[in-house]
């Protein structure tokens, strides 16, 4: 998802990116970039953000989810090529529209670039990406010493999360930062 921000495309959060066209009428095939694809009932616009960052609002006439990807039906987009030229596009909603979590839940986006230390004070490095593997989520974090490290996201070890001061206190068991 793209994070938030100010009035830009930072203040957006993407649902949904174009991979390709469907059929003859101008639907969109789009990859999900949602947890919560129930987030579409009720949208009547999105917002095409461009990939040079142009925006505009679409108005969003029909969706159905196939397998695991969107089909998007956007009003006035009724041939081939009107579809086509919304290729690479993301949709997106404004951050104010973002579903709400659960506390001690976290879109990736909020981890990404955080800074994670150890309780004893030692800093590790920051949060490049969190890593879905259908079970624990991994922070994948580029290490000050030039490595990359995978710490599991267990309660056990991640101690305290702050996204707002971008800040992550990890308790790792030993040798956990060595394995990576």
């Amino acid at each position: 998802m793209t994070s938030p921000g100010s009035d830009s495309a930072d203040s957006l959060i993407s649902v949904a990116k174009a991979v390709r066209t469907r059929g003859l009428k101008g639907e969109i095939v789009a990859e999900l970039l949602t947890d919560f694809p129930e987030r579409f009932e009720g949208l009547t616009s999105l917002i095409a953000l461009a990939p040079g960052g142009d925006r505009q609002e679409v108005e969003l006439e029909d969706f159905w989810l196939q397998n695991d990807r969107i089909i998007l039906k956007l009003a006035g987009v009724d041939t081939i090529a009107a579809a086509e030229a919304f290729r690479d596009y993301e949709f997106c909603v404004p951050d104010e529209e973002r579903v709400a979590l659960e506390p001690d839940q976290y879109y990736d986006f909020e981890l990404v670039g955080c800074e994670v230390w150890l309780i004893n004070g030692s800093r590790i490095g920051k949060v490049q990406s969190v890593l879905k593997t259908g079970g624990t989520e991994i922070l994948l974090i580029d290490a000050d010493t030039g490595s990359e490290v995978m710490v599991p996201m267990a309660k056990s070890i991640v101690v305290e999360i702050d996204v707002t001061g971008k800040k992550i206190l990890i308790d790792p068991p030993e040798g956990l930062l060595e394995l990576s």
